[in-house]
């Protein structure tokens, strides 16, 4: 088995095992707690940027398929697991994972305490790390995790956005415009199943050019690392403000955020998993959600009067939703396309219908 070292910028080393590609990877080290779903996990765009280290200790036992993912090909930096399995064990599976990683040159680590790194990003916060299996020199590589990238102050979204529109499947009762930002295939999915032809657009795509194809709703999709690096995608939400309904989810929702007057900022070690415990706060129920995000909507600092929280997350009372006062404009920062996830958010796609039918109408 070929080694490997994980190295935190605050000079932690783990030692462990290679799986999926060789090589050397830099990222933003974070740890996700779902127990299943690692495919679609890896395969999320909004990890664009990220190490992702899974809490749960076995990983890979129903190996990969072709129906699950959520973007055309990995998107996380790399991918850290307690054990890799070597069965994989599921009729659809087509491939293993640590062969699918390889085959996208995802760096992976096995074999070391994910428990004691989780803690360790709980304790003093998400970290820029590095994954190597080719220098494996201690000193090296904690200089050359403290001198990588991150994701505060990055633009990550024009790496992940497709780069011509395009249409995803049919819808007989409403058109929507997507904006991709990092867009999840099952948020498509769910836009199908409520009806609606969704016409998928670069994340720089002019607004007025979106406008003029006269769409019914306009949906911010997520996305990856720092809402406020990407100007231009707030520019063109403020001009689609009080034009058409408006639904956002994850960065979305944060560049709304930024687009009605608002600031975001970092938080500590993020939201990654599925099972992010959030309350509507009118009707008191308590979702469990799936979320993906190291940032946060400030909803204070938007001026009063635009907006009302519809939503908190219970563990540390961050805004989880809010809605426009005045317009049919409304975001969620948690996932409820659930790509993995728990299900119990997936009627904010109705009502996104119900807005939308209501401004047709």
């Amino acid at each position: 088995m070929t080694k490997a070292i994980l190295a935190l910028e605050d000079g932690t080393i783990f030692h462990g095992h290679s799986f999926g590609a060789v090589g050397e990877k830099s990222g933003e080290v974070v740890f996700n707690t779902s127990l299943t779903g690692y495919q679609e996990i890896i395969t999320d765009p909004s990890y664009k940027g990220q190490i992702v280290t899974m809490t749960y200790p076995l990983i890979g036992n129903y190996g990969i398929n072709e129906e699950d993912i959520e973007s055309a090909k990995p998107q996380c930096e790399g991918f850290v697991v307690r054990e890799n399995s070597r069965i994989r064990s599921n009729f659809r599976s087509t491939l293993k994972l640590d062969e699918y990683l390889a085959k996208f040159g995802i760096v992976g680590i096995e074999g070391i305490d994910t428990r004691m790194l989780t803690r360790r990003l709980r304790l003093k916060g998400s970290q820029k790390g590095i994954i190597s299996t080719t220098d494996l020199a201690e000193k090296s590589l904690i200089k050359k995790a403290q001198e990588s990238q991150g994701v505060e102050g990055v633009d990550l979204v024009k790496v992940v956005t497709c780069k011509e529109p395009y249409v995803w499947a049919s819808g007989k009762k409403f058109k929507v415009a997507a904006y991709d930002y990092g867009i999840k295939f099952n948020i498509l999915r769910n836009m199908q199943l409520i009806g609606a032809e969704v016409t998928v657009y670069p994340a720089d795509y002019p607004a007025d050019k979106i406008l003029a194809t006269n769409p019914d709703g306009i949906f911010l999709s997520n996305g990856p690392a720092d809402p406020a690096a990407v100007t231009y995608a707030i520019e063109n939400i403020k001009k689609l403000i009080g034009k058409k309904p408006i639904f956002g989810i994850c960065l979305g929702h944060q560049l709304l955020g930024l687009a009605l007057g608002g600031k975001t900022y970092k938080l500590k070690f993020g939201h990654h998993g599925g099972n992010q415990p959030v309350m509507d706060l009118k009707t008191r129920k308590v979702d469990i959600t799936a979320q993906n995000h190291g940032f946060a909507v400030d909803v204070d600092s938007i001026p009063k009067g635009t907006v009302e929280l519809t939503h908190i997350n219970l563990n540390d009372k961050t805004v989880e939703g809010m809605r426009h006062l005045k317009l049919p404009i409304f975001s969620v920062q948690h996932h409820p396309e659930a790509g993995p996830g728990p299900h119990d958010a997936h009627d904010l796609f109705k009502r996104f219908a119900e807005l939308m039918n209501a401004k047709t109408n």
